[in-house]
């Protein structure tokens, strides 16, 4: 009972000293509230602005026909090209093993190369699924993503477009590079094309790093079919343009897998070499003729000690690689 009554009896200046400490308690209160609006409206207007630019993206996607959603669930929308269907009359696998046996006995940093021959369908490849930057090869695929969303859109390359792809391709010029893959909507929007193309194990290099693209071999020989094969979701325009511009490349870009064409025939090639950071990545995709057969060639490498070592091995591999699938195809 005492504690009750001493509660009660409590003087009147205490009672004004509670008062007062409610009212700056409910002033905090009242701050913090604030406060705490201000962050939500702040973070609510963070993640809208955020959907808007992806909302933009996607639309800017939309408008060239190609899938938004693409990048995240890739899938191959045409049926396996000619090459895929046909089996082989004899172990190719082993005879590319065989041909490329003294090469790698001396050879220095990590290759892989993959061949394809359009004339019989057979194909070999060796250490197809693994992982390489491309350099300047994936100026090929810059173009066919420009051409695949030109083509969907129904639209034509403009002028300009037209400059910059010749550029690209005939000179490997970096800044028509740039320009084009910005075009393209940069890793987005290569990697949403990529899908429609069948280039499910390449992922385009974050910001304008087109050249630290990775990819395989297997995705290279894709990226040729679908120049070369006529259900390839380029039309027949885009495929001729842009084969026609890899058979034109300058006398200083073309190395690489010509080395295994017939003398005196026709090819299209698009190499790409990068010090990366200081051993180099050299490779070399292209379409040739070869004893009276068409063959898609793909040859990756890095660590090479310097470029013209990494040259002349990748000219050596696509090679050996020819004359093993059309010896015995």
């Amino acid at each position: 009972m005492s504690g009750h009554q001493g509660r009660r009896g409590r003087p009147r200046h205490g009672g004004t000293a509670a008062r007062k400490r409610r009212r700056l308690g409910l002033r905090r209160l009242a701050a913090l509230s604030v406060l705490v609006l201000v962050i939500a409206v702040v973070a609510v207007a963070g993640v809208s602005v955020a959907r808007a630019h992806e909302h933009a993206a996607r639309a800017r996607l939309r408008k060239s026909g190609l899938s938004a959603t693409a990048q995240a669930h890739p899938t191959v929308t045409a049926s396996s090209p000619p090459g895929t269907l046909k089996p082989a009359l004899v172990d190719l696998q082993r005879a590319l093993a065989s041909a490329l046996a003294p090469i790698l006995a001396h050879h220095s940093g990590d290759l892989a190369v993959g061949v394809i021959d359009r004339t019989t369908g057979a194909r070999a490849l060796y250490r197809g699924a693994e992982l390489f930057h491309t350099a300047s090869i994936v100026k090929a695929d810059v173009l066919a993503v420009l051409l695949l969303r030109h083509q969907q859109a129904g639209s034509d390359l403009s002028a300009n477009e037209d400059e910059l792809a010749e550029q690209m391709i005939e000179d490997s010029n970096n800044d028509a590079a740039d320009d084009l893959w910005g075009d393209d909507g940069a890793a987005y929007g290569m990697a949403a094309a990529n899908a429609a193309l069948g280039l499910t194990h390449t992922t385009p290099g974050t910001d304008y790093y087109w050249g630290l693209t990775t990819t395989t071999v297997s995705d290279q020989l894709r990226l040729l079919e679908d120049l070369t094969w006529p259900r390839s979701p380029l039309d027949r325009a885009s495929r001729s343009l842009e084969l026609d511009l890899m058979a034109d490349v300058t006398a200083d870009q073309a190395w690489g897998v010509s080395a295994a064409a017939t003398p005196h025939t026709s090819f299209a090639v698009k190499n790409g070499w990068l010090p990366d950071p200081q051993l180099w990545v050299i490779n070399s995709i292209g379409v040739i003729e070869h004893a009276h057969q068409q063959l898609l060639v793909a040859v990756l490498s890095d660590d090479q000690p310097s470029e013209a070592v990494g040259i002349a091995q990748v000219e050596a591999v696509a090679r050996a690689a020819v004359e093993a699938v059309s010896g015995t195809s």
